[in-house]
């Protein structure tokens, strides 16, 4: 007698939701508590679905979002998967590397912080 093992269903699938590694929601957390300290910021959101994970900072609750970063792994042989959208929905920068999708916000921080 020959056993026959049925695999589960959608046990060898992709993961059900995308989500930031350790490092980048690190870089991600520390640009936002910079941010917080310069006084523009004081809130976040964050959203994981099965094509994205996205970070949203606020300046004042119930708003639209001033900054919406999204990680998205099926653009990754594209365009990049990440992406930095402004307060009006524009794409401010996009890209393969969060550290170069980030230099935006990181330019403006320094002005902030110098001004």
């Amino acid at each position: 007698m020959s056993a026959v093992v049925t695999p589960f269903p959608g046990h060898a699938a992709a993961p059900t939701q995308v989500g930031f590694d350790r490092t980048e929601l690190l870089r991600i957390l520390d640009l936002y508590g910079r941010m917080v300290a310069a006084g523009e910021w004081r809130d976040y959101a964050m959203d994981f679905t099965k094509d994205a994970a996205i970070f949203c900072a606020y300046r004042r609750a119930a708003e639209y979002p001033q900054i919406r970063l999204e990680k998205r792994p099926a653009l990754r042989t594209k365009q990049g998967m990440w992406v930095l959208y402004g307060e009006g929905g524009q794409v401010l920068k996009r890209g393969h590397d969060l550290a170069s999708v980030l230099s935006p916000m990181e330019r403006r921080l320094v002005k902030l912080v110098a001004g």
